[in-house]
């Protein structure tokens, strides 16, 4: 037996996430993108070491593809939008969490919805990069060849470079007009396949 529960969030909840992760950007101003990347990826390690339920996992994987989107030599984000993915990934490195991981099943429900907030805010960057690991293993399927080989690639650079040009467009069409009507869990993703990418998070 499962039980359904839906709860909202409005913009006086989310001024404390807000200022969660500001105070967190602050405390990591020092930091070295090497180090934001490998402690978000901790906060993964530890989160596929205990039970959590499947809405935090979605979540997760979603904070997997930021990370993803760092390490990626063949995405190879401009520094300007590396920046961007790089401040969000810094909440995830406050050891001071608004729930303590530790708690049974709901430990990592700040998180997730701090997760939420960075895939609204990163929708266009997400899109692109969900494209392009869906072309990447398209292409590695119909060459036979290892998709983590194909980064360098001249036609892989020709594509890339036609998404994130996409991607700016679009974010600069809705400047200006807050996070957008999509979290990036649209339709599309509930039954997309999951195109190769340098991910660290797995669950059964």
């Amino acid at each position: 037996m499962s039980i359904s529960l839906n709860f909202e969030l409005n913009d006086r909840d989310l001024e404390h996430f807000h200022k969660a992760m500001k105070a967190a950007q602050e405390s990591a101003k020092d930091r070295t993108a090497e180090d934001i990347v490998m402690c978000s990826g901790k906060l993964l390690e530890d989160a596929a070491k205990v039970h959590i339920p499947d809405f935090i996992k979605e979540r997760l994987l979603r904070l997997d593809d930021m990370i993803a989107m760092v390490r990626d030599e063949g995405w190879h984000l401009p520094e300007e939008d590396r920046q961007r993915v790089l401040s969000a990934l810094v909440y995830f490195c406050d050891p001071k969490d608004i729930i303590p991981d530790n708690v049974e099943v709901l430990g990592f429900l700040d998180d997730a919805v701090m997760i939420e907030l960075c895939v609204r805010d990163l929708k266009h960057e997400l899109d692109a990069y969900d494209d392009f690991c869906d072309y990447r293993d398209h292409e590695a399927k119909r060459r036979g060849q290892d998709p983590a080989k194909l980064g360098r690639e001249e036609w892989l650079e020709s594509r890339r470079n036609e998404l994130v040009d996409r991607m700016h467009v679009r974010r600069e069409r809705e400047f200006g007009t807050g996070y957008g009507s999509s979290s990036g869990y649209a339709s599309k993703h509930e039954s997309y396949t999951r195109g190769w990418r340098p991910g660290v998070f797995k669950f059964g």
